[in-house]
């Protein structure tokens, strides 16, 4: 019998998970190590299914390491999991970031068995998305997320973290609401749960309960409260400022990118023409939030809240890329998933740094910190480049296929000109970024700063293994993009 890799990977975390919230007399260090323990091993296991992967042509559209047993048989459910040019480097990049974020809270003695429990469980629902291939089980694994986040926002967060925590559950209520609506509808609809069934055997030949558009609609509103796209994007900014920083760093760097990958796999997968039919106008929408999130990022001046609102306008070259619905396009929007994920978790783990370090996380208040925290200073600053698009970092790779895809798109009427606008995002990026490294590291020196410590030797080797990934792709994309194009080639055969 084949190992069962994926299973593992997903439910490694939570079984840390439970160990520490049922063993009573473990200590506070104890329980950072089996955090890490159990974390570290899924990382491995995923570095090992990405190098095992099958990359030849004939591999396209196949889903590999695939475990499918049947779970509910009178609902035609099954525990179906399995990975593809689309999901695999979410998977990565997931693992990853569970395991960077135990050691970034590292430090945390407040309520750390709690707070460990709450971080391992989100890490096993964000696996669980990625992986799932039946439709309930994606759901399941889905709404499981809310529990550990609303806890890690409200207790270990600062700030009004009570509202942001209530704002986050009740703008994801809503959209898992509208998400169950249409997951329901298209199962009334077809009797199938199955993603590759549903995405292979197309929705033509079924009577549909409700218009398959109104369907699409409910599922596609549900992924961009998680996205989030504007104007469903209110929650994030309030979240992101008032979380702990490993809290940031998860929902920046894998959470949101849920609903990103829910657009790809469900709505352009099972629904092709209608994503066809209304690319249009979710390409406007794309621009809107691209250029709406920047403009706003410009007007901040708390550290955390300035990087949450250019999460906002990247996300947006990511609905761009996805519903130009170009080979290119998508996989720049997969590639722009991933490397965002990277880059913004490096920025709010920096970031973290900063305010623990220095006690302020007001950008009127800070400057100069270049002389007392050089390393910092550096990461920060390669972080903030990337995020730009600098050329050899993982943003320019992404965006430049984002932008080249969609340029060259043929299925949306007048792509050219919403591309163009939406490089603007990439010009008011070069001011917000550069304007932050500037005020933060290289204003005049203050003096009320000259004690404040560096990375330490835990956050230097965090920090740097983030570095290497983000510029690892930026110079060779091509470890990604053949994989991701496996997983695009068949979505876009059935686009036509």
């Amino acid at each position: 019998m084949s190992f069962n890799y994926l299973s593992t990977i997903v439910f490694l975390p939570v079984v840390a998970a439970i160990l520490i919230a049922a063993l009573p007399k473990l200590s506070d260090a104890l329980i950072k190590r089996i955090a890490a323990v159990f974390t570290f091993i899924p990382l491995i296991l995923a570095i090992i299914i990405f190098l095992r992967f099958d990359r030849s042509s004939s591999a396209a559209g196949a889903i590999q390491f695939e475990e499918n047993l049947a779970w509910i048989p009178s609902l035609n459910a099954f525990y179906h999991l399995g990975v593809d040019g689309v999901n695999l480097p979410l998977v990565v990049l997931t693992a990853f970031l569970g395991f960077l974020v135990v050691l970034i809270s590292w430090k945390i003695d407040l309520r750390v068995r709690g707070y460990f429990a709450c971080l391992l469980l989100m890490e096993t629902s964000i696996l669980g998305v990625f992986c799932a291939l039946d439709l309930l089980l994606f759901f399941l694994f889905w709404e499981i997320e809310v529990i550990p986040m609303y806890f890690l926002i409200s207790i270990w967060g600062s700030g009004r973290k009570e509202y942001s925590a209530i704002k986050y559950v009740i703008y994801t209520l809503f959209g898992s609401a509208l998400m169950l609506a249409g997951i329901l509808s298209l199962y009334f609809t077809t009797g199938s749960l199955s993603m590759l069934d549903l995405a292979k055997s197309g929705l033509g030949a079924f009577t549909p309960v409700i218009p398959l558009s109104t369907i699409f609609f409910l599922l596609f509103t549900g992924f961009a409260v998680k996205l989030p796209v504007f104007p469903l994007h209110t929650w994030l900014p309030d979240a992101h400022t008032d979380a702990p920083t490993a809290g940031s760093v998860m929902l920046a760097g894998a959470l949101i990118k849920m609903g990103g990958y829910g657009m790809i796999r469900i709505c352009v997968s099972i629904f092709p023409q209608v994503a066809r039919d209304y690319a249009s106008l979710l390409v406007i929408i794309a621009v809107v939030s691209t250029l709406y999130g920047a403009a706003l990022t410009l007007r901040q001046t708390d550290l955390k809240r300035l990087i949450a609102y250019s999460s906002v306008s990247h996300m947006g070259y990511v609905l761009l890329g996805i519903f130009a619905l170009g080979q290119v396009s998508l996989t720049g929007a997969i590639l722009q998933i991933f490397s965002h994920g990277f880059i913004t978790g490096l920025l709010f783990a920096v970031a973290g740094l900063v305010m623990h370090n220095t006690g302020e996380r007001d950008l009127k208040k800070l400057g100069g910190l270049a002389r007392q925290m050089p390393i910092i200073a550096v990461v920060f600053s390669v972080a903030g480049l990337g995020a730009l698009g600098l050329p050899s970092t993982s943003g320019f790779a992404a965006e430049f296929l984002v932008f080249v895809g969609s340029f060259s798109s043929t299925i949306v009427s007048g792509i050219q000109v919403y591309t163009l606008l939406a490089i603007l995002g990439v010009v008011l990026a070069a001011g917000y970024i550069l304007w932050m490294i500037q005020r933060v590291f290289y204003n005049p020196v203050l003096e009320q700063y000259n004690g404040v410590k560096d990375a330490d030797v835990l956050e230097k080797i965090y920090m740097f293994a983030f570095i290497a990934v983000i510029m690892l792709v930026g110079i060779y994309p091509a470890i990604l993009t053949d994989i991701i194009n496996l997983g695009v080639l068949p979505m876009v055969s059935l686009l036509g």
